[in-house]
């Protein structure tokens, strides 16, 4: 070898790990089969990968890569058209027992053997994206939650099969770090569902309940009364919805506060309360008792650009403005007071 050349089966493990950090998914993966050192290197210090680039033949890699990356804490298999199969997850659940986040979203062919396997091999799961796979059943969910009890972020949307009331009571029983939860257009989840979700899950910061046609104000009302940190939810088309449990989250906000003030908790722990909700179509819902709610809750805003007030379709609430718009008219009269 000439003295200008390098060998690259030489570099240090630990810069070589460095590198494979900077390559994409794609690249990683040629990478691990240059020579035996960069393959042990790469499963070593590999730790995230996603396999959503690959459009076809995703079956045959990953099976032929999960059992030599067994250190991966991150796994992103989301597909834009069905590819993975039962067995493929299963070899995942096998061997890759470390996993923490992992992204199955749109996986249409897989069935309930994936969750179960999921539920035996992969316990340490803080985040789940099962979003779309509507062959899933609430069975298999209920288990899986009875398994991964570290689950924090957790998407079902779309699941109409796995998210029923049942589901969620046995999520909301065992699941009580869970702060995130994605329940869009699952039609099948009522209040009960709901309900056993804001008692066993405290922590709750962002809910999306968007196309729950079933729910009434009692959802809110019970998340509104157990759930004080949550900062987003999504209420769009829950035309069951009145003023009363818009209210009662008005009035959550006036309750935390007096918490705070009566000693319960510190003054940093007040935090900014509810800074984003959709309500787009819930049309029993008056402007005073929304109004109400933008004054608890000055995050949410209704001005251009910021709208984390989202309330289209609700012509009966144009009246409804945030304190942008309050702060603004007092500056426009301060101004015209001053020029008199």
């Amino acid at each position: 070898m000439k003295s200008d050349e390098v060998d690259w089966s030489e570099i240090p493990m630990e810069l070589l790990v460095r590198i494979v950090c900077l390559l994409d998914d794609r690249t990683v993966i040629v990478a691990s089969a240059v020579c035996g050192g960069w393959r042990d290197a790469i499963r070593c210090g590999l730790t995230r990968i996603s396999f959503s680039w690959c459009k076809n033949n995703m079956n045959n890699l990953v099976l032929s890569l999960a059992p030599k990356f067994k250190n991966l804490r991150g796994l992103i298999l989301r597909q834009d058209k069905a590819q993975l199969v039962d067995n493929v997850v299963e070899t995942i659940a096998n061997n890759c027992r470390d996993l923490e986040d992992l992204d199955l979203s749109k996986s249409f062919k897989l069935s309930d053997r994936s969750l179960y396997a999921l539920a035996h091999g992969c316990q340490k799961l803080v985040k789940l994206n099962i979003s779309g796979c509507s062959s899933f059943s609430d069975n298999a969910l209920a288990y899986l939650s009875s398994c991964c009890r570290k689950l924090k972020i957790l998407n079902l949307c779309g699941c109409v099969k796995a998210a029923s009331d049942k589901a969620l009571k046995a999520i909301g029983c065992n699941c009580g770090q869970l702060q995130s939860l994605n329940l869009g257009w699952c039609e099948e989840v009522g209040d009960a569902g709901v309900m056993s979700l804001a008692y066993g899950c405290h922590d709750l910061r962002s809910l999306d309940l968007c196309g729950c046609v079933l729910i009434t104000d009692e959802s809110v009302i019970a998340l509104a009364n157990n759930c004080q940190n949550i900062r987003s939810l999504g209420l769009y088309y829950c035309q069951n919805i009145t003023d009363r449990a818009i209210y009662a989250l008005a009035h959550s906000r006036v309750k935390n506060k007096h918490q705070i003030m009566g000693g319960d908790k510190t003054g940093d722990e007040e935090g900014p309360g509810l800074m984003s909700l959709n309500i787009s179509q819930c049309t029993a819902l008056t402007p005073p008792a929304v109004q109400a709610l933008c004054d608890s809750f000055p995050a949410l805003h209704t001005c251009p650009g910021r709208h984390s007030l989202i309330k289209s379709g609700c012509l009966n609430l144009t009246s409804v403005h945030c304190a942008c718009a309050f702060q603004a008219h007092r500056a426009v009269n301060t101004l015209a007071h001053r020029a008199y």
